[in-house]
């Protein structure tokens, strides 16, 4: 589809974001390393974006999946515990890689915890009564469910609840108001949400949305890399780095050696560079990626 073909008609996909916080910070710079730029400056509402035909709307995020649902958005980013706390009609069409976390139980330190079973019967503070109550049903456990908003952390500690559910990052919040990490019931991260049934316009866009966000995702897990190499221990490096396909093998100017480029997963990294150096891998340079098409 051309760029002319984009902007047919005027037809725009209307994308709900976070309108203030670090997940709304993260997805406006996935979009702009993306090639759309947008504004949220001076509380504005809505912002439309000048190189692609994408509008904004800036929104709480609790509301997201809601307005995507009820056609207001075509599509949102939102954690995944907001998805599954308000159970809406929602498709998720890509995990994000950012706003990573887990929705946990949590004990007074003090407690001695010998698994879910101590649950049953206590009185849980929450934000998120929908997911709780499903894991409590998974366990054959019943406990009364206080839900509230903010703060959860403080409930033991004034006694409104024996324990919390809540989001849980670093561990720090909980450590900080004489908690302990019991159960992890979720892993959450940043997802891009749609309604399902878009008309065949918006969905083109919103495939020409993905194809340039996978681009900038994969650049975040990978390095290109380059180093130069004795031929004879061409063929071993090439089965440690295999690339994308292969590797890039071009001959030096000193006899014997050549150079090989290629592109490593930042989780393999580390251990990459040992087996490479192992193998008589010189002058290694690593690279980082702005854009990796696949």
């Amino acid at each position: 589809m051309s760029k002319k073909d984009l902007w047919k008609n005027d037809t725009k996909l209307t994308i709900a974001i976070q309108k203030s916080g670090r997940l709304s910070e993260k997805s406006l710079q996935l979009l702009a390393e993306a090639g759309i730029g947008l504004s949220n400056g001076f509380r504005k509402l809505v912002s439309c974006s000048p190189d692609f035909p994408l509008e904004a709307l800036y929104l709480r995020d609790d509301d997201i999946p809601q307005y995507v649902s009820d056609g207001v958005a075509d599509v949102g980013i939102v954690g995944e515990n907001v998805v599954a706390e308000k159970a809406r009609g929602v498709e998720t069409v890509e995990k994000l890689g950012f706003a990573r976390c887990r929705l946990s139980l949590a004990v007074p330190r003090s407690v001695e915890y010998n698994g879910p079973a101590w649950f049953a019967g206590k009185r849980i503070a929450t934000s998120y009564p929908r997911i709780l109550q499903n894991y409590l049903r998974e366990q054959n456990l019943t406990a009364e469910i206080h839900e509230i908003s903010g703060s959860v952390e403080i409930s033991p500690g004034i006694g409104l609840a024996d324990s919390i559910f809540d989001i849980v990052s670093s561990g720090s919040t909980l450590i900080s108001n004489g908690l302990k990490e019991a159960e992890v019931v979720m892993h959450s991260e940043a997802v891009l949400i749609a309604r399902p049934g878009l008309e065949p316009l918006k969905r083109d866009i919103l495939e020409k949305l993905l194809f340039r966000m996978r681009a900038v995702m994969h650049s975040y897990k990978n390095k290109y890399i380059l180093l130069n190499a004795p031929n004879e221990k061409i063929g071993e490096i090439s089965r440690i780095l295999p690339g994308i396909k292969s590797p890039t093998v071009m001959p030096l100017a000193e006899p014997g050696w050549s150079s090989l480029h290629s592109v490593v997963n930042e989780n393999e990294f580390w251990e990459v560079i040992d087996r490479l150096k192992a193998n008589g891998a010189q002058g290694i340079l690593v690279i980082p990626i702005e854009k990796m098409i696949v």
